[in-house]
């Protein structure tokens, strides 16, 4: 199972090579792993701010513990939940599942509403802690596309969520920042990749019952 290879060698990367960046081509295969994430209900509600732009990647690092792998990764994958789940964004999923399965709005219309419903009994706060669930998820995909990729990878949550949101403007589009990936290229001067994974053995984590 080369997943299980894959997992091996990759690690929460502290030092990246500045000088390597990571190709198009691969970028695209990262984005489409996020894009087939497994989420409730299928919403999907997250969206993924791949931020290239020096001088706002060098504002976050300061709100970053100052963690250079913000500055120095070769990008700087930022994942937002919904603030808010609403009826439109339920509706404009199944337009979408309409579309792409060649059914009739109104055959969906228990499923769409079913969905309201139950986002009605939420509050605001079950909400946003339901969709902040649902990045890591993706982030999980990401993580696992890097991987294959031979991409370094460092998820991080060594982070300001509200200074994030202030210096990505993110209140306006109605998102909250909630997990951070820096991708790239691993520097050789990282003594980190030499420690051996620790992890525990199958035995703690696994019960039968």
């Amino acid at each position: 199972m080369q997943l299980i290879e894959n997992l091996k060698w990759r690690y929460a990367t502290k030092k990246y090579d500045t000088s390597k960046k990571i190709s198009s081509e691969d970028l695209e295969k990262i984005k489409e792993a996020i894009q087939l994430s497994a989420t409730s209900y299928g919403l999907q509600l997250f969206k993924v701010l791949i931020v290239e732009n020096k001088s706002i990647r060098e504002k976050l690092r300061p709100v970053s513990w100052g963690q250079p792998q913000i500055t120095d990764a070769s990008h700087l994958l930022v994942f937002c939940s919904y603030d808010d789940v609403t009826d439109k964004d339920i509706e404009a999923y199944i337009d979408l599942k309409a579309q792409t399965q060649g059914l009739k709005v109104s055959d969906l219309k228990d499923y769409s509403d079913f969905m309201k419903m139950k986002m009605k009994e939420k509050s605001a706060d079950e909400k946003q802690s339901w969709t902040a669930k649902q990045t890591y998820i993706a982030l999980s995909n990401a993580l696992n596309a890097c991987a294959e990729l031979k991409l370094d990878s460092t998820p991080m949550e060594g982070f300001e969520p509200e200074s994030y949101d202030e210096i990505l403007n993110l209140k306006d589009k109605g998102l909250k920042t909630s997990v951070v990936l820096a991708i790239g290229y691993r520097s050789e001067e990282d003594d980190t990749q030499n420690t051996k994974k620790v992890r525990k053995p199958l035995g703690a984590i696994f019960e039968k019952i």
